[in-house]
C-alpha cells in the first residue's frame, strides 16, 4: 500500500517529524516525512495496509503534547513501492494549503530543567537549554518551513554533541531546531548601561546578585527585553517609576517559584494551573494578608501581576539570592513596542538601567508577556500574547472568506480569520506613532505569511480618523480587496458570539470609548447582534454624560464627576474648589469648569461605562488622575473588594437609558456615613444590575436566550459576577470571554468575524 498524507495544524516546531519517523519505524513502514512551506507536514508511507492503519491510529492518539492536528488529507498512490526505509527529508518550500502555523514560545520543560541542574550533563547551567518540547518558536522564525536555517538559530552551527543528538531518533533533541550547548550555542554576557563588558564568569547569576543589591537591569528574553529590579527595595523602584514615567502603573513581577508566590499572594487551584502551564502568563493574584513586597510594585491595588520563570536564564537569576521575586516588566519607551534588539536596547534603555544582561541570539519577532486573571474558576485574558499567539482560536463554524482584521487603536492586535480558525497576533499596543504602526504592519504580514492566507477582505474600526482605519484602507486598495468597517461595540459582541458559537446574543458592551454609528462617543451599550449580519440593533445604553474638556476629562475624573453632580442638582462649587489641587491648573481650572457648567452646552457627551466608574473613583477620593489606561476604575474595583452593596440602589431607567447621575449623587450623599469599600461596591452593583436588567428585558422581548458581557469592563470581577447573578436568576444564559481578551485586544477578532460570516 502506498499513501500520501498532508497534515495541517500546529505540526512544525513541536517534534512532529521525529514523532512521525519513530511511529513509521515502529510499524515497519518505509517512505518519508518533510516540512512544507505552508507550515504543514507531508508524509509518504509504503507498507502493509494493517501497518498503515496502526500508524494512522497512533498519529492521532500519540501525537506530541504540543502538536495540534487540524486536518489530515489522504491520497492513495498507485505504482510500485519506491522506498526501502523511512527518512526525514529535507523540507520543501511548496505552499498549497492554508491554516497551519508555527507554535507559540513554550516554557522550559521539566526534563530540560532537570538537566540544567545536573553537574554531569553537558548543558549544566546553560541558560539556553531547550529541546523539541520547549523553548522559543514563534519569536525565532523568519520564514517557513520551520528549519534551523530559517530561524535566528542559523548563526549557531551545531557542534559534534548537538549534531549527534539532532540525528539520533532515540534522542529528545532529534531534529530540535533550537538545540544548542555552551560551546556552540548563544552566549549570555553582562554590560554596563553604556555597553562596556562586565567581566563575570557567570553573567546570569551575577545579574541576579546585582538585582538583589538594588540595581536596575534590562534582561533579554525570548521575545524582547524586560526591565528588572528588586521587589522589596524602594530606591530602585522609585527610580524606575521616574525614568519609565510610570507613577502608579503596576509592575509585573516574576516569582522564583509557586511556593514563593504563595508567600505574598493567594493562589487558587485554577491560578496555580495557569501560572505553571507551558504558556507561563502573568496572572493577577490577590495580595495576601502577609503581603511583603514594596507598596511601589502595585500601588493601591488589591492584586499583583505574577509570572513564574519560563527560561533557564530566569531560573538561574534566583540561584544565588534569597529574593522571593523580581520586578520583570516589559522594556519599552513610552507608547512604543517592546525592545528586541541589542543596539536598540542600549540606545533607548541606557538612561533607565544600570546594567544589561544580553545574549547574542537575534529575536525575529517581538512578543510581550500574556496577562490573565481568574473570575471564580473562569480564566479571563487581559492580554493574549506570548505562550498563546499565534495558536488559533477554533470556531464551530466556517467563515465564508479569509479576512484580515486590523483591530482598534488601543491595546491592538491583528487577526486572520481562515475558515474555522482565527489567528490572533501577539500584543501590538497603542497604534499612536510610526513605531507601533510599523510593528502592526510587520506582525500582520508575518501572520499572513505563516498561515499562507491571502486576505480576501480587510476589516477595521468604524472610526474615520484611527491610524488602523487608514492602514486598512491602504491595504484594501493595494490588494484590491473589499473594506468592511465594523462598529467598535459590535466587534466586541461579535467576538463573544464566535467564541461561544452563538447565532444571536443580547450583548452588554462596556468600555471607555467607541465611535458610534451616530458619530457619538459610545461606551456602555446594549446591542442585539446576529451571526451573518453586518448590521446590529442598538437597544439601550447608559445615560450620556458631559466630557468637559473632551479627552482631558478622561484623564482627570473630577471633570466628569463635577458635571454629573451638577446635573443631579448639587452645588459643586465648594466641593470642586476643595479638590482643585487634583487638577493640573488648580483653582483656576476649577473656576473654568464651573463657568462651563453655568454656561451649558458645547461639550461632548459620552455613554462610557469607564467614565462613570472614573467619576465614582474621584468622588470617593480613590483616584483623581488616570496616569495609565483604566487606572481609576481598577483602583475603584480594588477599593470595593471586601465591601457589600449597602445602598442597594434600585436601577432607574428612562425608557432604554440607565440613569447614572442618580447613582453618583447617592454615593456622594453617603460619604462619611458609609465606608468607601461599601460605597465603591454599591456603585458597581448598581451599574451591573441596571445593565443586566436592561439586557434581560430586551432578551425577553426579542426571544433571545443568551446575554453576553464584553468590553474592557468585563475584566472587572464585581461587575461580571453581579451581572451573571442577575441574568441567570432570570433564567437566561450568561456568557463572557475565556479565549480572547474582553478588552480591545479582542476587537480584531470580532471585526474579522463580522466580515467573514456576513453577506455584504
Amino acid at each position: 500500500m502506498r499513501i500520501k498524507l498532508n497534515v495541517t495544524g500546529i505540526v512544525q516546531g513541536v517534534g512532529f517529524r521525529p514523532f512521525i519517523y519513530r511511529t513509521a519505524v515502529k510499524h515497519g513502514l518505509a517512505g518519508y516525512v518533510r516540512n512544507r512551506g505552508d507550515a504543514g507536514v507531508e508524509v509518504l508511507l509504503e507498507g502493509d495496509a494493517q501497518k498503515v492503519k496502526g500508524f494512522m491510529r497512533d498519529l492521532t492518539e500519540q501525537k506530541p503534547p504540543l502538536a495540534q492536528i487540524d486536518q489530515v488529507q489522504t491520497k492513495e498512490l498507485s505504482g510500485e513501492n519506491q522506498y526501502r526505509q523511512f527518512t526525514i527529508y529535507k523540507s520543501t518550500e511548496e505552499a498549497e494549503l492554508s491554516g497551519s502555523v508555527i507554535p507559540p514560545d513554550i516554557a522550559i520543560c521539566n526534563q530540560c530543567l532537570k538537566e540544567l541542574r545536573d553537574p554531569k550533563n553537558p548543558r549544566f547551567e546553560y541558560f539556553f537549554i531547550t529541546c523539541t518540547d520547549c523553548g522559543p518558536r514563534f519569536t525565532i522564525i523568519e520564514r517557513l518551513p520551520y528549519d534551523r536555517e530559517n530561524t535566528t538559530m542559523r548563526q549557531f552551527p551545531l557542534c559534534g554533541l548537538c549534531k549527534k543528538e539532532y540525528d539520533d531518533p532515540a534522542n529528545r533533541r532529534f531534529h530540535a531546531q533550537t538545540v544548542a550547548c555552551p560551546p556552540c550555542g548563544p552566549k549570555a554576557y553582562l554590560t554596563t548601561n553604556t555597553g562596556e563588558m562586565v567581566q563575570a564568569k557567570d553573567p546570569v547569576r551575577e545579574a541576579g546578585r546585582l538585582l538583589s543589591e538594588g540595581h536596575v537591569l534590562a534582561a533579554k528574553g525570548y521575545g524582547g527585553f524586560h526591565i528588572a529590579a528588586s521587589t522589596i527595595k524602594e530606591k530602585p523602584l522609585l527610580r524606575l517609576r521616574e525614568t519609565k514615567h510610570r507613577r502608579e502603573k503596576p509592575f509585573a513581577i516574576m516569582a522564583r517559584s509557586l511556593e514563593a508566590a504563595k508567600t505574598f499572594a493567594t493562589v487558587s487551584s485554577r491560578e496555580e494551573e495557569l501560572l505553571s502551564s507551558p504558556a507561563r502568563p502573568i496572572v493577577l493574584l490577590n495580595k495576601s494578608s502577609n503581603y511583603s513586597l514594596s507598596g511601589l510594585v502595585a500601588p493601591n491595588l488589591h492584586n499583583v501581576g505574577v509570572m513564574l520563570p519560563y527560561t533557564a536564564m530566569h531560573y538561574m537569576l534566583f540561584d544565588q539570592v534569597s529574593d522571593m521575586a523580581f520586578v520583570m516588566t516589559s522594556a519599552n519607551p513610552p507608547n512604543q513596542p517592546i525592545v528586541k534588539d541589542n543596539q536598540e536596547a542600549l540606545r533607548t534603555l541606557g538612561g533607565t538601567v544600570d546594567y544589561f544582561l544580553f545574549h547574542n541570539r537575534n529575536i525575529a519577532h517581538r512578543c510581550d508577556d500574556s496577562v490573565m486573571r481568574v473570575h471564580g474558576d473562569r480564566q479571563v485574558f487581559l492580554r493574549r500574547s506570548r505562550g498563546y499567539a499565534p495558536a488559533p482560536i477554533r470556531l464551530k463554524a466556517k467563515a465564508k472568506r479569509c479576512v484580515v482584521g486590523l483591530g482598534s487603536e488601543l491595546n491592538n492586535t491583528a487577526c486572520i480569520l481562515l475558515e474555522d480558525k482565527a489567528f490572533i497576533s501577539q500584543h501590538i499596543g497603542d497604534v499612536e506613532n510610526v513605531e507601533t504602526r510599523g510593528f502592526l504592519q510587520e506582525a500582520t504580514s508575518h501572520l499572513a505569511h505563516l498561515t499562507n492566507c491571502k486576505g480576501e477582505v480587510v476589516a477595521c474600526d468604524l472610526h474615520p480618523k484611527f491610524t488602523t482605519t487608514a492602514m486598512a484602507k491602504e491595504m484594501a486598495e493595494l490588494n484590491g480587496s473589499p473594506l468592511v468597517q465594523v462598529q467598535h461595540h459590535h466587534a466586541h459582541a461579535a467576538a463573544l458570539m464566535a467564541e461561544h458559537n452563538l447565532e444571536e446574543v443580547i450583548g452588554v458592551v462596556c468600555d471607555g470609548y467607541g465611535y458610534g454609528t451616530d458619530g457619538g462617543a459610545w461606551g456602555g451599550e446594549v446591542l442585539f447582534c446576529t451571526r451573518g449580519s453586518i448590521e446590529f440593533v442598538h437597544l439601550a445604553h447608559l445615560e450620556p454624560q458631559l466630557l468637559l474638556g473632551g479627552d482631558t476629562a478622561s484623564r482627570y475624573p473630577l471633570r466628569v464627576a463635577a458635571a454629573m453632580l451638577a446635573k443631579s442638582g448639587e452645588n459643586v462649587e465648594s466641593w470642586l474648589m476643595q479638590n482643585s489641587a487634583h487638577l493640573p491648573y488648580g483653582a483656576a481650572e476649577a473656576k473654568l469648569i464651573l463657568s462651563q457648567l453655568q454656561k451649558g452646552g458645547g461639550s461632548v457627551e459620552t455613554t462610557s461605562c469607564g467614565r462613570v466608574l472614573d467619576a465614582v473613583s474621584a468622588v470617593l477620593r480613590v483616584c483623581f488622575e488616570r496616569s495609565y489606561e483604566g487606572e481609576p476604575a481598577m483602583k475603584l474595583e480594588s477599593a470595593a473588594m471586601g465591601g457589600t452593596d449597602v445602598l442597594n440602589l434600585k436601577p432607574v431607567m428612562h425608557s432604554d437609558i440607565l440613569d447614572t447621575t442618580i447613582m453618583l449623587r447617592a454615593i456622594s450623599d453617603n460619604i462619611g456615613k458609609v465606608s468607601v469599600a461599601n460605597l465603591a461596591y454599591s456603585a458597581h452593583a448598581y451599574l451591573a444590575r441596571g445593565l443586566a436588567s436592561l439586557a434581560v428585558q430586551k432578551a425577553m422581548a426579542q426571544g433571545v436566550r443568551t446575554v453576553g458581557f464584553s468590553g474592557g469592563a468585563a475584566c472587572n470581577q464585581i461587575l461580571t459576577q453581579t451581572m451573571r447573578k442577575t441574568v441567570e436568576s432570570a433564567g437566561l444564559r450568561f456568557v463572557v470571554h475565556e479565549l480572547v481578551p474582553a478588552g480591545d485586544g479582542g476587537v480584531s477578532f470580532g471585526q474579522a468575524v463580522v466580515a467573514g460570516f456576513s453577506d455584504f
